[in-house]
């Protein structure tokens, strides 16, 4: 019994280690100037789902780590909606409503097969089909598939320990 309570505790922190590494990932600078992605909630929402696809993706042998991931994300984006003044009364809605478009990008980057069906849902999702956005959604699949193979590898980031590869 206390063996798996440490584990579940065990789980529970490499979940919040990875969470807060997949989190510090999707605010880095360059998706904002390199990708023009836009330094809104919106944005920074659809880069944490993106970033979240990936390391989900990859721990798909270990559903109870990738649920504790899912479990962690959505505690960050409740703390990230009462930092902003979301009341309990709001909270469910707003939540469910997160979670939906969180498991429909999931869903998306999860049936993209090749590089141009990945950017179509990144212009679609990230970029809401702005018409000038196309080769932004192009650059950033580039970018996904990459980080999806690094992570792919044996040595792609230990993600245990809250790792991600670098880029």
């Amino acid at each position: 019994m206390l063996k798996a309570l440490r584990h579940s505790w065990q789980l529970k922190e490499a979940a919040r280690e990875l969470c807060a590494a997949v989190m510090a990932q999707a605010r880095a600078p360059e998706f904002f100037t390199r990708f023009g992605v836009l330094d809104t909630m919106d944005g920074r929402f659809d880069l944490v789902a993106l970033h979240a696809w990936l390391a989900l993706d990859r721990l798909k042998s270990d559903p109870a780590f990738a649920q504790a991931l899912v479990t962690e994300n959505s505690l960050q984006f409740d703390d990230a909606l009462r930092d902003l003044g979301t009341g309990d009364i709001g909270m469910n809605r707003r939540l469910k409503t997160m979670a939906g478009a969180f498991y429909g990008r999931l869903q998306a980057y999860r049936g993209a097969s090749t590089r141009e069906e990945l950017a179509q849902a990144i212009w679609r999702n990230l970029y809401r089909g702005a018409p000038d956005r196309q080769p932004q959604a192009e650059a950033l699949a580039t970018y996904a598939i990459g980080s999806h193979s690094l992570l792919a590898n044996p040595g792609g980031g230990d993600l245990e320990n809250g790792l991600l590869p670098n880029r």
